[in-house]
């Protein structure tokens, strides 16, 4: 009982919990405004009642309610507008503005294998061949490798 206690309290779990139950909470949020306010839009604008929910057809005595399925998508799309708009991109940039990407170093393809390796490498990572290295230009006043 005691490491069960112990996996439950860890912070990975909690925060994954507490995700979740947002994340419903949002989804219930999202739904009824697509609902009360989306649907009657597409609706006018379509030329349909506003209603999609009771939207369906009949094939064979089978009835398919497409309506609820178009009622899905559009809160869909809005879920994933939102959470791209005010999560990813932010964050995205926040890691650029923070956590900027060093300079990469400059490759050459290995003359055995044809794979990108780094320019002042001696051997291949892909084919292990061995490689002479080449001159490597001087970045930020420090000098290059020789032949």
């Amino acid at each position: 009982m005691k490491g069960f206690r112990a996996f439950l309290l860890r912070g990975n779990v909690v925060d994954l919990a507490v995700g979740i139950v947002i994340g419903a909470a949002f989804t219930a949020l999202v739904n009824g405004f697509v609902k009360a306010f989306l649907t009657p839009v597409v609706g006018l604008v379509s030329g349909a009642t506003g209603d999609f929910s009771a939207r369906t057809f009949h094939a064979s005595g089978v009835t398919f309610p497409y309506g609820v399925f178009i009622d899905a998508t559009i809160s869909f799309v809005i879920v994933a507008a939102v959470i791209y708009f005010l999560v990813v991109l932010p964050m995205n940039r926040m890691q650029e503005r923070f956590f900027p990407k060093a300079a990469s170093a400059p490759m050459r393809e290995c003359p055995e294998c044809l794979t990108a390796i780094p320019a002042a490498a001696k051997r291949c990572s892909a084919c292990t061949a061995p490689i002479a290295p080449t001159a490597v230009p001087a970045q930020d006043g420090a000098p290059g490798l020789g032949k």
